[in-house]
């Protein structure tokens, strides 16, 4: 029998046992006493704690590479959808807010605004004239400046000359009486709906007009206007006689304004106002207003200089109304235009119509983004304009007065509406109502100064 000596060393110590051992047939056999080593249990806990997380760590990143994979198609969409919604306002800086304005077109304007004031104050002197002329002055003399300084602050006096523009409309043949009929310059309140009824072609037209006759003198006209060809153009109005006859959709007539749909004096958008017993209206793919008179069947048309069609400049908010680029109001002495140029950095610009020569005879230019309302309406010569606020209501949030030049956005004049989408919505000043076309339903309010 063979003894062997096993030497083990002793983790944790530089000490090492000696070991006996027997043979026994073809094994070794001895005794160990573990009492004098122990094994790292802590350590090794530490460092399966440390596995666990290096592991978790690293499923943690597997994940996120797999929704970034999967996210990463809608993020390009997103973009894409993004770049699209702002190639509408690439004319912002290819046309004019990030362009110089050339300074011989803006002296050609001063003079043009120099000389409308002059003849008024020839005609009719007063303080406001007065002064007006000699602001005009000192911005010529400014601009000489920039032509000899090769200054260039352009974007500051081009918002002056607007200033001094509206102004000088302002000025400029209003009649004698129209304060005195307007006594309160601005509105107060809205009533709840008065009349709300589905229109009385089918709940699929989802845009158009509707109202009563706005001339003061008119007889009790209701009339409505739907557009039939993709919510786009039109081509009859139907005229009823009297409220009772409205509501009952009974005899009335619809009057064809034009032969077609395509025809070149259809009616394009829902912009479409009667004023003695003419509808205004924007004229079929142009930038031009007609005029059809009922009783004649005669048909006029004026170019609208400078403004956006086809969707350049619709009303949106919420969601953008297509067609609705030019809308033609009326009050207790005109017919008005409200629409928007490039020129005019998209911001809305209103000028008022004579109704019989369908010649301008005052435009001021505003500094209300025409994209940001969803619709706007005339009352004394004061342009409002309203937002979308949720689907059942809607809020009167500006108003600029066309007699004063005064811009307001304080306005909060909340009123109710059915559906989320206004295709039109105009005043009457006979009954003094707000009639609304609200995705095919027809309501109107009260008004209160």
């Amino acid at each position: 029998m063979f003894v062997f000596l096993l030497l083990l060393a002793v983790i944790g110590t530089v000490e090492a046992q000696r070991v006996p051992g027997q043979q026994k047939t073809d094994s070794c056999l001895c005794k160990i006493n573990s009492s004098t080593w122990t094994f790292p249990a802590v350590q090794f806990m530490e460092v399966t704690r440390q596995v666990q997380i290096c592991e978790d760590n690293l499923n943690e990143f597997e994940e996120k590479l797999r929704n970034t994979k999967a996210e990463l198609p809608m993020m390009e969409a997103t973009l894409q959808n993004i770049s699209a919604r702002m190639k509408a306002f690439g004319y912002l800086h290819t046309s004019a807010l990030y362009s110089a304005l050339h300074l011989q077109q803006l002296n050609q304007e001063l003079e043009e605004i120099h000389q409308s004031v002059n003849e008024t104050h020839m005609q009719n002197p007063n303080k406001e004239t007065h002064n007006l002329l000699s602001e005009l002055n000192k911005a010529k003399h400014d601009v000489q400046r920039m032509y000899r300084d090769d200054f260039f602050n352009l974007e500051t006096m081009k918002k002056r000359l607007r200033d001094l523009n509206n102004r000088a409309q302002s000025c400029k043949t209003m009649p004698n009486d129209f304060r005195s009929t307007c006594h309160q310059r601005i509105m107060t309140r809205i009533s709840s709906p008065s009349i709300t009824k589905l229109n009385s072609i089918s709940k699929s037209y989802i845009s158009g007009a509707w109202g009563r006759d706005a001339l003061l003198s008119s007889k009790e006209h209701y009339w409505e206007h739907c557009l039939v060809s993709g919510h786009k153009h039109g081509n009859t109005i139907r005229m009823y006689k009297s409220y009772e006859d409205f509501m009952a959709n009974r005899n009335y007539k619809d009057e064809q304004i034009a032969s077609s749909y395509s025809d070149k004096n259809a009616v394009q958008g829902s912009g479409t106002i009667l004023y003695d017993n003419t509808v205004f209206y924007q004229c079929y793919s142009t930038a031009e207003i007609c005029s059809f008179n009922i009783t004649t069947k005669a048909t006029k048309r004026m170019k609208l200089d400078g403004a956006g069609i086809d969707n350049k400049f619709p009303f949106c908010y919420y969601s953008c109304r297509d067609w609705t680029d030019i809308d033609l109001e009326a009050d207790q002495d005109a017919v008005w235009v409200i629409y928007a140029t490039e020129e005019n950095h998209g911001n809305i610009v209103v000028s008022r119509l004579d109704p019989l020569s369908l010649n301008i005879t005052h435009t001021w230019k505003t500094q209300l983004f025409k994209r940001s309302v969803t619709s706007t309406f005339m009352v004394c010569g004061v342009l409002y304009a309203t937002r979308f606020v949720n689907t059942y209501q809607e809020e009167v949030f500006y108003a600029f007065d066309t007699t004063t030049g005064q811009e307001i956005n304080t306005l909060s004049l909340p009123f109710e509406k059915v559906s989320a989408g206004i295709a039109n919505l105009n005043y009457n000043p006979v009954d003094g109502k707000l009639y609304l076309y609200n995705d095919a339903y027809l309501l109107a309010y009260d008004t209160f100064n």
